[in-house]
């Protein structure tokens, strides 16, 4: 189980983008969360990938409550939770091919030797050819980079999955073909998924279960708003 505890979370001393926040994932699940730009949403899934500490409330993975975040979260638990944000271009170190974008985890990790053919296996799964591989990100469009963002986002196989707005960029062929890869991937290795956006339609069609965020507690939305 994925467990968001009664969290508060904020980037200024005294003024919250969260506040006392709960939601759960259960293994297998997708979930979505759902409501208006700026409200707080990538805070949430901020937090839940590990990313930014909140200032009270529990993270919990699997039974095991978080007490590190960012590189300071112990193995397991980092990598436990694959993300992927809505704009590859800002997550995407810009000197890196694409093989070497999709295969950073694995180095990271101190699993170099897997990187050749997981990064192949994935990229395959993801729609990129061999040749796309060898590009840097300002040599492929987003659609393509969003596509090696969300391969890099499963090489380690995580048991969670975090999607904050992970579409909100692409086209209807390419938002197709995304999800269809997440869901293909939760039906083989029953991983949760937590899909954050404000398309209703798409949000609906493909979670299990749709929250909206005027059912979570939350801070002062124009404060959230601000920060965005």
């Amino acid at each position: 189980m994925l467990e968001l505890e009664n969290l508060t979370a904020g980037y200024e001393r005294g003024k919250p983008v969260l506040s006392g926040v709960s939601l759960t994932v259960a293994p297998g699940e997708s979930v979505a969360l759902l409501g208006p730009s700026g409200c707080g949403k990538s805070t949430l899934a901020r937090v839940a990938a590990l990313l930014h500490r909140p200032d009270a409330g529990r993270v919990v993975i699997d039974g095991i409550r978080a007490t590190g975040w960012r590189h300071r979260a112990p193995r397991e638990q980092r990598t436990a939770i694959g993300v992927v944000f809505q704009q590859p271009r800002l997550s995407a170190d810009p000197r890196l091919t694409l093989a070497d974008l999709i295969g950073e985890p694995l180095r990271a990790n101190g699993r170099r030797f897997e990187e050749k053919d997981s990064v192949r296996e994935f990229a395959a799964k993801v729609g990129l050819t061999d040749e796309l591989l060898g590009r840097r990100p300002h040599e492929v469009s987003d659609g393509q980079l969003q596509r090696a963002c969300l391969a890099r986002a499963l090489i380690l196989r995580p048991r969670w999955l975090v999607c904050d707005e992970m579409t909100a960029m692409l086209d209807a062929s390419t938002t197709a073909a995304l999800v269809r890869v997440v869901e293909d991937y939760r039906t083989d290795s029953g991983a949760g998924l937590l899909a954050v956006g404000h398309d209703r339609v798409l949000l609906e069609r493909w979670c299990d279960r749709v929250v909206r965020w005027g059912e979570l507690g939350s801070a002062d939305p124009e404060r959230a708003r601000a920060r965005s």
